[in-house]
């Protein structure tokens, strides 16, 4: 069962445009929440009370729900109950753990980890409008994966930009386009490669994209390029220390963000969530992802 989607996956449209302002959007991301693995289980509970208690219109997931949904039946099952469990719309993209990524030695993202998402919590990549907003949802996980998928996600997305009629655009992925600058190297796992990074830029200004918005670092940071607001995410599961993560701006941070919409423009702030435990994963990353613990950190993830 999907995810409270009103069309198929990969429709050009979820739903019939809503005529309204003061729209409110939760963005909540990197939950890593496992039916076995439940070491960030207990923060769910606080996170889904603060949501009943926003009146949002829509919620929207920026990746890596699961602990290990790419390779994990029963967390993708979990989380699709979970994420079926809260009020109003909801949405999400995957991330690397939930799909894989592309080219990876273990987890490659393929047909059969998107059709696991599919099935249990809805299509990777949407559109949803808002009154004078498009929020369009992006798998990032599929940049750079020389895939059909991937060929198809972006033709789709030339026409969710060209079909806007006016309407202003949010983008939603789990990978950020760049940690410090747009025009960057390339910054290995942390966000997306320069290759696949310019033709989503050339979109972004383009179509004068208001908003890009992201998971991943687990970090709060809201910075604005060219026009474009990038907006970092927090987790609301873990934080990640220096031992597993190179220096980059943002916050450490749990937490989630809220986006009051109204007409053609819109506020974003930090959501607070009281009664998150402050968890890192640096604790307990020999049991959760016993592969990523490592003495050094390789050069391709050293800034």
């Amino acid at each position: 069962m999907s995810v409270r989607q009103r069309t198929p996956p990969h429709s050009s449209q979820i739903d019939e445009p809503q005529v309204t302002s003061n729209v409110r959007v939760l963005q909540i991301s990197d939950t890593h929440l496992g039916a076995a693995k439940r070491q960030f289980l207990a923060n769910w509970a606080p996170l889904a009370d603060w949501i009943a208690r926003q009146d949002a219109d829509v919620t929207i997931h920026t990746g890596d729900l699961t602990v290990d949904g790419a390779d994990v039946d029963d967390d993708m099952r979990l989380c699709g109950e979970l994420l079926r469990s809260l009020p109003g719309a909801v949405l999400a993209v995957p991330g690397n753990h939930d799909v894989g990524e592309a080219h990876h030695e273990r987890q490659p993202v393929d047909a059969r980890r998107l059709d696991r998402w599919r099935r249990n919590i809805g299509p990777d990549w949407w559109l949803h409008d808002v009154g004078q907003w498009r929020l369009i949802g992006i798998d990032s996980m599929l940049f750079g994966s020389d895939t059909d998928d991937e060929r198809r996600q972006f033709e789709w997305l030339q026409l969710a930009h060209a079909s806007a009629d006016g309407r202003r655009i949010a983008w939603f992925t789990h990978r950020p386009l760049f940690l410090d600058a747009p025009d960057e190297p390339d910054t290995g796992y942390w966000s997306v490669k320069p290759a696949q990074r310019a033709p989503l830029l050339d979109l972004v200004r383009s179509h004068d994209v208001a908003i890009v918005a992201s998971g991943h670092l687990h970090r709060w940071h809201d910075a604005t390029f060219d026009g474009c607001r990038y907006v970092w995410a927090p987790s609301s599961g873990f934080l990640v220390g220096p031992e597993n993560q190179p220096d980059m701006p943002g916050e450490k941070w749990l937490g989630a963000v809220i986006y009051d919409f109204d007409d053609r423009s819109v506020s974003v702030r930090f959501g607070e969530v009281p009664g998150l435990a402050t968890l890192w994963i640096d604790d307990v990353l020999a049991d959760v992802y016993p592969h990523a613990v490592r003495r050094e950190v390789p050069a391709s993830q050293q800034r």
